[in-house]
C-alpha cells in the first residue's frame, strides 16, 4: 500500500494551507513536514472538476474539509473542461514521509449521470482494481478505500447543492463534508474516474500486487493527513494480508523481515504468495491483529539479531527504537549450557551475530533458544488465541540457525 496517515492536526504543509491546530504543534518540533493522504488529494482533484463541470470555472486553489474538520487548499497541477466532463489534476505531497506516492498526479475526471445514478467510482489509468476477496472492497471494485469514498460523495453533494444545478441537488440544511452525511444519491449524481500518472509503475513496490489489487494504486487515507514516519500505512497493508489469506482460505501463514526471510519460508513450507506478510520491523502488528483474527498456524521468520529482540520482549523490531540485548543473549547462553566464561563473552560481543558465532563454536544452540523465546513471547502477545506459532532465524545469507517446535 502506499500512504501513510493519521494526525489530529497540521500547520502549513508546503503551499498547501490548513487551518486547525492540535497535533501539529507536536509535529512542528520534530522538524518533520506532514503531508496529504492520495484521499484528500483525490477529494481536491474531485471537487475542482465537479465544480468546474457545474459552472464553468475550476477553484485554485480548491478547499476541502477532511473528516476531523481540517481544510486544507490545494493548487491545481492539470485542468480540462468539455462539454461532457472536467478533470483536475492534484500533485501528491506527501511531506517528509517516505511515501511512493509523493510527487505523484493523481487525476479525477467528473462526468454528470442521470438523476438517482448516485455517485458512481472508476478506475482510470494508475488506479487498481480490486481481484481478490477479503479486502474492504466487492472483487470488481476500484481500489478507492471506504474513506475516501464517502469522502469524496459527501463533496459531491456539497458542490450540488451549492451550485443548485437540479441534478441530484436538494435543499434544506448542509451537512459538512466528511461527516458521512452525503449519500450518493441525493447530492448530484456523478461518474468519478480517478488516475494516478504512473500509478501501475510505483504499485510494484507497494503490496498492492500481492494483495490482488492489479493494474495500480490505491486511494487511500482515514483523516486525510500523513504523518511522517507513522508507519499507519505499513501496518494497515499487515492487517489487510491478512484479512486477504483468511478470505482465501489459508490456515498457515508467515511474517516475514524481509525479502531474504521470505524465500526461507517459501523453500521451508512452500506457502503461496497470499499466505506471506511483509512484517518488517512490525511484529507487534502481526500479533496483535492475529489475536482479533486468528489462522490456525504462524511462523515468524527473520534475522537472527531482530528476532533476538522479539525474544527479549520487543514488538517494534526497528534498529531506530530497539536495540539487540546482548545480556539477555548471555543469559539464554547461560541456560543452554554456556559457562562463565562465555557468556561473558557474549554479552560484550560486537554484534548479535557474532554472539550467534561464539555460542555455535562452543556447541551451544543460541539460534534455537531465541526462536524458541520469540515464539514465546509470540504466544503471550496472542493471548490464548487459537494460533500456533513457530519461529524460524536465519543469517544475512538466509541460512537458518535457528528453530523452533509449533506451540500454541
Amino acid at each position: 500500500m502506499d500512504d501513510m496517515d493519521d494526525v489530529n492536526g497540521v500547520g502549513d504543509v508546503g503551499g498547501m494551507s490548513e487551518t486547525k491546530g492540535g497535533r501539529g504543534a507536536q509535529l512542528k518540533h520534530t522538524g518533520l513536514r506532514p503531508g496529504w493522504t492520495t484521499g484528500a488529494c483525490a477529494t481536491a482533484a474531485v471537487t475542482a472538476a465537479h465544480t468546474a463541470l457545474l459552472t464553468g470555472d475550476f477553484p485554485d486553489p480548491v478547499t476541502i474539509t477532511l473528516p476531523k474538520g481540517h481544510t486544507p487548499s490545494f493548487a491545481l497541477a492539470a485542468e480540462e473542461l468539455t462539454s461532457t466532463h472536467a478533470m483536475a489534476g492534484i500533485v501528491k505531497d506527501a511531506g517528509d514521509d517516505p511515501d511512493v506516492t509523493h510527487g505523484a498526479l493523481v487525476r479525477a475526471t467528473v462526468r454528470l449521470l442521470p438523476e438517482g445514478a448516485g455517485v458512481v467510482f472508476r478506475a482510470g489509468p494508475g488506479v487498481g482494481t480490486v481481484t481478490r476477496p477479503g479486502l474492504p472492497l466487492p472483487v470488481g471494485e476500484p481500489a478507492v478505500n471506504p474513506v475516501p469514498r464517502q469522502l469524496i460523495r459527501d463533496h459531491v453533494a456539497l458542490v450540488a447543492r451549492t451550485y443548485g444545478t437540479g441534478t441530484g441537488a436538494e435543499t434544506g440544511t448542509e451537512a459538512p463534508p466528511g461527516t458521512g452525511a452525503g449519500n450518493g444519491t441525493g447530492g448530484g449524481d456523478v461518474e468519478v474516474t480517478l488516475s494516478v500518472d504512473h500509478g501501475e509503475e510505483i504499485a510494484r513496490s507497494t503490496w498492492n500486487p500481492r494483495l490482488g489489487i492489479l493494474g495500480g494504486l490505491s486511494i487511500l487515507g482515514t483523516t486525510g493527513v500523513v504523518v511522517p514516519y507513522s508507519c499507519s500505512a505499513w501496518i494497515d497493508s499487515i492487517r489487510r494480508g491478512v484479512d486477504v489469506a483468511r478470505a482465501a482460505g489459508r490456515t498457515h501463514v508467515a511474517g516475514c523481515t524481509g525479502a531474504t526471510s521470505e524465500k526461507t519460508v517459501v523453500a521451508e513450507h512452500r506457502l503461496p504468495e497470499d499466505a506471506l506478510l511483509d512484517m518488517g520491523d512490525f511484529a507487534g502488528a502481526v500479533l496483535k491483529y492475529l489475536r482479533r483474527h486468528p489462522v490456525e498456524r504462524l511462523t515468524l521468520c527473520g534475522g537472527f539479531a531482530k528476532l533476538s529482540k522479539l525474544a527479549a520482549g520487543h514488538l517494534d523490531l526497528h534498529s531506530g527504537r530497539s536495540q539487540v540485548d546482548k545480556g539477555f543473549l548471555a543469559r539464554l547462553a547461560h541456560e543452554g549450557g554456556a559457562g562463565e566464561a562465555l557468556c561473558a563473552e557474549v554479552a560484550h560481543a560486537n554484534t548479535g551475530l557474532a554472539a550467534l558465532q561464539l555460542c555455535a563454536a562452543a556447541g551451544v544452540p543460541l539460534g534455537d533458544l531465541v526462536a524458541a523465546a520469540a515464539r514465546d513471547q509470540a504466544l503471550s502477545v496472542l493471548r490464548g488465541a487459537p494460533v500456533a506459532v513457530d519461529v524460524i532465524c536465519i543469517d544475512r545469507a538466509g541460512t537458518v540457525v535457528g528453530r523452533s517446535a509449533p506451540a500454541v
